[in-house]
Formats: C-alpha cells, structure tokens, sequence
C-alpha cells in the first residue's frame, strides 16, 4: 500500500534537503576526481540498431538518434517508461488522465500520440484504433529495459507507415544478463508505490528470465473548480517472460510471452460522459527465429499477436438526480474496446559485396477493432497491411558513406505509398561527421479518424448525442524531411556533440472540425528547427547529458488555429550523474518546457522548470547485491500537465532493490 509522505510532513522536508544535498554534491564533488583517459571515451560511443535496421554507430547512422542507456534509466529516478522520453531532445511529455500518456516532438502533441512508431524487441505497440500508445498498460518493467533508441525525425524507409515523426525502439535485456533473482519496491508520496520480482538463469543451451510486477500511482494534487477532488488512482498487475535456446553456433529461437491487468479510477469528472472507472486489460505472444552465419550476413523471422481491451461501465443521469430516474433519463457512457494485431515478419541483413551491405525484408499484418461505443457497431473493424522494405549502405570512400532507402506500403485505407530516404555522411576529419539527409514518410489514418461513429445512448435506447462521424476516404499525412546534421567527438575534452537542422512540411495534415465532429485533411504546414544533444564526461565520475531544441510550426488558423502552439520554443534537459565513492552515486535532472497547447481536449500549459534528483548506495550484504535509493521529483514549484486542472507537485519516493 502507498505510504503517506504528504508534501508537508517534516519527512518531506528532511528528504528533500537531503535529495537538493545530493543534487549540490553532483556540481561540488569534494572527493578526488580521477582522469579520464581518450581510450575511456572512446570506448563508450554507441551503436544503434534501429534508423537502417542495421548495426551503425551513431556517426554513421542516416538520421539523428538518441540511445537512453540503463544507466541514464537508473540515474533519472524515473519509474515510467513515458517520463524517459524528457531525456530526448525535442520531446513534450505529460500525463493526461485515466492512466494515459500525452507525447510530442516538435508539437502536433495529443493525447494520442498519433505520429510516432513504438516498438519493443521489434513489435509494435501503436495502436489502430486511436493512434495512441498504451504505456500505462503496457507488461513491461523499467527494470528490465536495457535500452531505448530514439530516432529523431521520419523513419518510415525503416518502419512504415506512423514512423512520421519519430521512432521509439524499446530494447530489453537479454536473459544472458538476468541471472539469478532480482527484487525491487518502491513507496511514497501521491500513492506511489511498486513491487517487481524478477528471475533468471540457464540450462544448458536455453536462457530464460520471468518478471511479476505490481504499480500504484495517484498522479496529482488536484481540484477541479467546484472544489471537488479529482483522484487518478490506477492499479497496475503483470507477467511477462522470455526464453531464448540456442540451437546451434549459428541458429537461435526466441519466444516471449506478456499480460497485464489494471484497475483505473479516473476519479471525478466535469464531463458527465467520461466514465471515473476502467478496466484494462493487454496480452501477448512473440516468437523469433534467428540464423546468423557472419557479422553482417544473417536472417530473422518473427510472428507475434497482440490483444489490448478496455471496458469502462458507467451509467449517469441526464440531469440531476431528485428522484430515482427512470431508464430514459440515464446515459449509457460505457466505453468498450477490443484491439488485436496479427504480425509476421522477415528480415535479411547482408554484406552483398566488400563497400556494400543492404537490409531488406517483408510484413504482413492483420488489424481488428472493435468498440460499439466508438463506432456505433457490435462487428469489429478489419484491415490487412503489407509492406516490403530495403535499406542500402556504400562506402564509397573511408570518409564517404551513402545511405538510400524505400518502404513500399500497402494500407486498408490508403492504398500504396512509397516512403524512400536518402542520406549522405562525409567525415570531415576524425571523429566529426557531418549529415544530409531527404526523406518522406506517411502516416496512414486510424480507425476512429476513418469510421469513428461515437454515438451516446440512454439506457433505454434512445439517442442522445452523435459527436463524431465516419469520414470522406482520407488521403495519408505526408511530410516531407530535410535536415543537415553533425556529430562530433572532442577526446581531449571528453565530450560528444551531436546537433541537427531541420526542415519538414507536412501534407494532407488530418484534423476535425463541425458538429458532429468529422475528419478531413485540412493542409499543408512546416515545421523547422533544430536539436542538439551533448554528452560530457569530464572526469571518470561524473557524466553529463545535456538536450536541447528550438522549433518553430507555420500554419494557418484554417489548418489548426492551435497547431503553432502546439510544440514550445525552448525544450531544454539535463541529467548529471556523479560516482561519491564507497557505493554511493548521486543525480540531478532538469526539465525546461516552454509554454504550449496541447491538442485535442489538452490546454495551453505555462513554461516549467522541473527539478529532480536522486541518492542512491549500493553495497554487498551476505553475497547479494543490494541498493536503496531516495528520489526527490519536482523539487521547484508546481507546474501544469496537459490540461490546467493537473498539478503536479513536488514528490518523494524510495526504493530498495536486492539481487542474488
């Protein structure tokens, strides 16, 4: 159960003098600082995995990407896997209500996150339905993340349709680097609490690992105007596994399995219709074959099936309540939703000749939906989409590598599209890269954007209200992408430097507007700016990484009067991590956002400073490796989320954590 810490408590106040004591011992370390050597800089530059479907380093990699590594996971004290994405440069988050997550990059930033491919170990999490990515649901521990791969900017040459602004690839950790039993609480402040128990180990040629979870959080401290209490108590259950059998040198198998069960109370509502109760509910399989006969030549096969489903039952009068009504003057509001995605893939990897190496596969995937509420129908929605992709790498010289790529797409709604890419890194001197890159991506429309049909009924059967009606056939958003970028390496500084300009405009943009509300594509807009990402260790303790992005959103009001509003001016983060010694680590994180307008039934939210920061020791008890950590969030003032009834304050939680 949460422990109470409440905000004004004198434990509140001792631990966050403690946390801001750790915070300063960050930016003063008293102790020693030992030297880093170019060797040790050198040693940690990423290779990612997700922009070509190849394995690059991120100099070389044919568009702009952030790798959040589990050490940054540990040192930002975050426990939801959303909060992560602050560390990206560009990046909106915020918590929107029912246990749902707003996220953006460079605006166009619902509650839906409508434009962004989410993967985890390659499978698809963006819904059909709504766009929207179920994080809250989602059978997935922080703990087990070893990584997360950002890719900044459209990525469809790679990922297909809704890779349009940006790719998130969630990558776990494999059971090779799981063993034994891990175990994991957490409790405080604003209902937090958890509990993850973790197992791994091997025989023979199979690996394996199986985590239990269980998650409670209470978002915010907040009232809505007639001083009622709104509650964002959610109950968050879990299982997932993973064996991997090795069954040569060569060859490999894969199955993972997740399901997860929730208890969300939305609490109290200004709109009638918003059901205050939902249950939730995600299952899924995924299997994996693996033939890997050299470093760059190999094949994968992989087949999963996923199912998310909501029920939301809730019945409320149509005025209020003097007498006991009779069924005709009751709201039928309850929201149901069963989704299901049926997916099989390949993928070939190969060196076709000593400068060349290419990858290229195919997909095939079945997508239902069903929700009477939704769309005013008890049969379920159908649609079939198939793709063939291939990425191409030439190293046309040591300082010249050319890059091209294409998805050619086929969508129940849309039809065909080709999304191609290409990009061109020129090595300027050693260790600075610099990038050009063209490209396009479409995003195909949702189900609820194509035939959404949301109708209330009394609970006698009478129409009370359509709000939404199916649409005219809708023609895909298409964006068009230019960016200039450049990676840098300063060994004898010890920093990394990686920096893009970009250009994009987005066709066919699709929106709503009248009453009932109906779809359409409204036009064509831009968007420009810039990112920029350092990573500085100045000595072997501490580490920094800083993010910053400014963007600008021209369109006209006619489009969305709310669109250039929609990204802010300024996104600025920060996380230090320093090593104290004898086991103990301290962090700070900063949060810049300026002020926006969340779409959709988000508000305009006032620029905010966030301040975190984290105290943690680990040491070794009885040959188990333990830590506890103390985290303060939000130490500054209280700010805004989505929507200005959401308050966040300032919080704390701890956590102990026992490995053997």
């Amino acid at each position: 159960m949460p422990v109470n810490m409440g905000p004004h408590t004198n434990f509140g106040r001792a631990t966050r003098a403690l946390l801001l004591g750790g915070a300063v011992a960050v930016a003063l370390p008293h102790l020693a600082w030992a030297a880093v050597t170019e060797a040790d800089f050198l040693d940690d530059l990423p290779v990612v995995l997700s922009v070509s479907r190849l394995s690059q380093p991120v100099h070389e990699a044919p568009a702009a990407v952030t790798v959040i590594d589990r050490d940054m996971i540990r040192a930002s004290g975050f426990r939801d896997i959303p909060d992560l994405l602050r560390l990206v440069p560009g990046f909106s988050v915020a918590y929107t209500r029912d246990n749902t997550w707003a996220v953006g990059y460079h605006g166009m930033a619902d509650a839906f996150s409508r434009r962004f491919q989410v993967l985890v170990d390659g499978r698809s999490i963006y819904s059909a339905a709504y766009g929207a990515v179920y994080w809250g649901e989602l059978p997935l521990s922080i703990d087990d993340i070893e990584r997360i791969e950002v890719v900044r900017g459209p990525n469809a040459a790679s990922y297909g349709a809704n890779a349009f602004l940006a790719v998130i690839n969630i990558i776990t950790k494999d059971p090779a680097q799981t063993p034994g039993t891990f175990a994991s609480v957490q409790a405080g402040e604003q209902g937090m609490s958890g509990v993850t128990f973790r197992h791994g180990g091997e025989h023979g040629d199979l690996r394996y690992r199986m985590t239990v979870s269980a998650q409670t959080r209470d978002r915010f401290e907040t009232h809505a105007p007639n001083g009622a209490s709104i509650g964002e108590e959610t109950q968050t259950y879990f299982v997932n596994g993973r064996a991997d059998y090795r069954i040569s040198a060569t060859d490999e198998f894969s199955a993972q399995f997740g399901l997860s069960t929730g208890d969300w109370q939305a609490g109290y509502s200004l709109a009638l219709e918003e059901p205050p109760a939902q249950e939730v509910s995600a299952q899924y399989v995924q299997l994996k074959y693996r033939r890997a006969t050299g470093a760059d030549d190999e094949w994968m096969v992989q087949a999963y099936f996923s199912r998310n489903a909501l029920d939301a039952p809730h019945v409320t009068p149509l005025v209020p309540p003097l007498v006991p009504l009779p069924t005709s003057l009751l709201l039928d509001a309850g929201g149901d939703l069963v989704q299901t995605r049926a997916n099989v893939e390949l993928q070939v990897n190969q060196r076709v000749a000593p400068s060349w190496r290419m990858a290229w596969g195919a997909e095939l995937r079945q997508e239902t939906v069903k929700s009477k509420r939704y769309f005013d129908t008890d049969e379920p929605l159908e649609g079939m989409l198939g793709r063939v992709h291939a990425n191409l790498e030439w190293r046309a010289r040591p300082d010249l590598l050319v890059q091209g790529g294409a998805m050619l797409e086929h969508h129940h709604f849309t039809g065909t599209d080709i999304s191609p890419r290409v990009a061109v890194n020129y090595t300027l001197a050693k260790g600075h890269t610099m990038r050009l890159n063209v490209s396009q991506a479409y995003r195909s429309p949702t189900f609820f954007e194509q035939k959404g049909n949301l109708t209330y009924y009394t609970t006698a059967g009478a129409q009370v209200a359509r709000l939404f009606v199916p649409s005219d056939p809708l023609r895909p958003e298409r964006i068009l992408s230019r960016e200039i970028g450049y990676v840098g390496q300063y060994p004898a500084f010890h920093l990394q430097l990686d920096a893009r300009l970009f250009r994009d405009t987005v066709y066919d943009y699709i929106n709503n507007d009248g009453t009932p509300n109906q779809f359409d594509n409204r036009g064509d807009f831009t968007v420009r700016g810039g990112d920029l990402q350092l990573n500085w260790q100045p000595v072997s303790g501490l580490r920094l990484s800083a993010q910053f992005a400014r963007a600008f959103i021209d369109a006209a009001a006619a489009i969305d009067k709310d669109l250039p509003q929609s990204t802010p001016r300024n996104n600025f983060s920060l996380l230090a991590r320093y090593e104290l010694g004898q086991g103990w680590t301290a962090s700070a994180g900063v949060y810049r956002s300026g002020r926006m307008k969340w779409l959709s039934d988000g508000d305009v939210t006032q620029a905010f400073t966030r301040w975190d920061a984290r105290l943690a020791r680990r040491w070794d008890w009885q040959g188990h490796e333990v830590e506890a950590a103390l985290v303060g969030q939000n130490l500054g003032e209280d700010y805004e989320e989505f929507r200005n009834t959401n308050i966040f304050s300032q919080r704390v939680y701890g956590s102990l954590s026992i490995g053997w």
